[in-house]
């Protein structure tokens, strides 16, 4: 067998092996959207009471108004991504930008000398809040108009994916 011949057998290997992985990755994306859509209810309800004005407008309010009450927004992000992360196919692990995110963004105690530095202590509060929102915001607008995972992916889909680290 020449050198040609060596190397026409590898990338025939080299494109099988991306064909099952693609195919894996495509069957774990048709799994996450039926346990959404499983879910379904139970994550339309969770999303109406998220963009109730008592929960997102009040969030926001509070940030601006310099309340210690927006670190109540912590309790909501984590109940939404609790949520999500129940709805991952087995084995699937999460994406490390969002991971990081929800890290800087949950956990925090107010104290009085957070005051003096206030968007340092609670923007990132909210921008775990906005993320862990969109990614609900998606899962259910997906659960909703698609009936199989899609070859050519709509924008919120493919973040949505990006959240499960399936794309």
């Amino acid at each position: 067998m020449n050198r040609f011949e060596l190397l026409k057998g590898e990338h025939k290997k080299r494109i099988a092996a991306v064909n099952v992985h693609e195919d894996k990755l495509m069957e774990l994306n048709n799994t996450l959207l039926q346990n959404i859509k499983e879910h379904l209810p139970k994550l339309e309800e969770l999303l109406n009471s998220v963009n109730e004005d008592h929960t997102y407008g009040d969030m926001v309010y509070r940030f601006y108004h310099g309340s210690f009450k927006v670190y109540w927004v912590q309790g909501v992000t984590e109940k939404i991504i609790k949520t999500l992360k129940n709805l991952a196919p087995e084995g699937v692990t999460f994406n490390n930008q969002f991971e990081e995110i929800f890290k800087e963004g949950t956990g925090k105690v107010f104290s009085n000398d957070h005051n003096n530095k206030w968007s340092m202590h609670t923007r990132p509060m909210l921008e775990a809040f906005f993320h862990a929102k969109y990614f609900l915001e998606m899962a259910v607008k997906y659960g909703k108009e698609l009936d199989k995972a899609p070859m050519s992916l709509p924008s919120g889909w493919a973040g949505l994916l990006y959240y499960y680290n399936l794309r």
